[in-house]
């Protein structure tokens, strides 16, 4: 057995010529290199994955004819590898937009925030041009047509025992087939989201927060309207919308996704700074009148808004004046909120300040 000193030089000297050949090795790699502070590559490993992850692509199609009508059902076209490309064809008789329940085709914006020419359907991937609110539909719809074809598909009207049974089914809040309806309102890709939940169910439940329920009417109208459907069933805020007797989800309409959320283009300004038929002194008044008075009620974040508007109408009976608490709402929300009873009480807006709304009856006729 070799002594305790002779041991502890042996692995030194072994450490030594490491670090020696480590060092030469180093300063041979940067020698070569033309710039000293670029650290040498390592070598690349030439261990391949024997099953490397494919990219997603689209199935490749048969030249069976069936396969061809399924491709011009779906409105994409063929190319030479039989594989389906785009653009999307969609045959849908409206205008797609991101919202349509919060919108207003009526009102023109005066500036955008992006240019029209991007899309939120992606370059080439629509056959509609995007005009920086809209994608305008190709062809003028020929509506009764279209109102044959959703009779078709509804059918014969549910008795009072079928639409209880659904009613049943799906109004509980534990349904799995279930979209919240957000400040959004009725957007575009929801259309899709219902028509997946309608492949497996008769009926979807759709619970509405915020914004929207300012007016469910509106909602109600543009559910039907866009996705064919039918309200069987309405309390409060919840809805449940039935697809038909009819309903053939492999014949279901093409619906092209967006694939970001458009930016908001600039609208003319909603309060102005002297109100329509007062004074710039009567309009300060009525400003500082508002915000000194006790609020009607407070709204809350993603709350329901159902009888606002009632409550409104209700106040400017024996007030000339009213104040909305929102706080924690939020800026944007409380904009979109006085927008809304603008058209719906109607009134005029005179001061969005600190999240507080002050609205303004306007002037009775005597």
């Amino acid at each position: 057995m070799l002594p305790k000193f002779l041991i502890f030089r042996w692995t030194s000297a072994i450490k030594h010529c490491r670090l020696v050949s480590y060092v030469t090795s180093s300063a041979h790699s940067l020698s070569d290199s033309d710039n000293i502070f670029d650290p040498p590559f390592s070598p690349i490993s030439q261990k391949q994955n024997k099953n490397p992850k494919k990219a997603p692509s689209f199935p490749v199609i048969s030249n069976n004819p069936q396969n061809a009508n399924k491709i011009a059902k779906k409105g994409l076209l063929e190319t030479e590898n039989n594989t389906p490309s785009f653009p999307v064809i969609s045959q849908l008789p409206f205008d797609f937009r991101y919202s349509y329940s919060e919108t207003n085709p009526g009102i023109e914006p005066i500036g955008y925030r992006e240019p029209p020419k991007f899309s939120p359907f992606g370059p080439g991937r629509l056959d509609r041009k995007w005009t920086g609110t809209c994608a305008p539909a190709t062809e003028a719809a020929d509506v009764d047509k279209v109102v044959e074809q959703r009779k078709a598909v509804i059918g014969e009207p549910l008795s009072e025992v079928e639409v209880a049974e659904l009613v049943e089914k799906y109004r509980h809040s534990d349904c799995s087939r279930q979209i919240n309806l957000g400040r959004g309102g009725v957007t575009h890709n929801m259309l899709e989201d219902i028509h997946s939940h309608w492949r497996r169910a008769e009926a979807v439940r759709i619970k509405c927060l915020g914004l929207p329920t300012l007016d469910i009417d509106n909602v109600c109208f543009h559910l039907e309207d866009k996705s064919a459907g039918k309200i069987i069933y309405r309390h409060i805020n919840v809805l449940l919308l039935y697809r038909g007797r009819n309903y053939d989800p492999k014949n279901r309409p093409v619906i092209p996704l967006m694939l970001w959320k458009p930016h908001a283009p600039i609208y003319p300004k909603l309060v102005k700074n002297v109100a329509d038929g007062l004074t710039f002194e009567e309009t300060k008044e009525k400003r500082n009148k508002g915000l000194n008075m006790p609020s009607l009620t407070k709204l809350s974040r993603n709350g329901v808004y159902v009888n606002v508007v009632e409550k409104v109408r209700a106040a400017f009976e024996t007030e000339e004046v009213v104040r909305l608490d929102c706080s924690f709402v939020g800026t944007s929300d409380c904009k979109r909120i006085g927008a809304k009873l603008r058209d719906l009480v109607p009134c005029i807006p005179i001061l969005f300040k600190d999240e507080q709304i002050i609205l303004w009856r306007g002037k009775q006729d005597t």
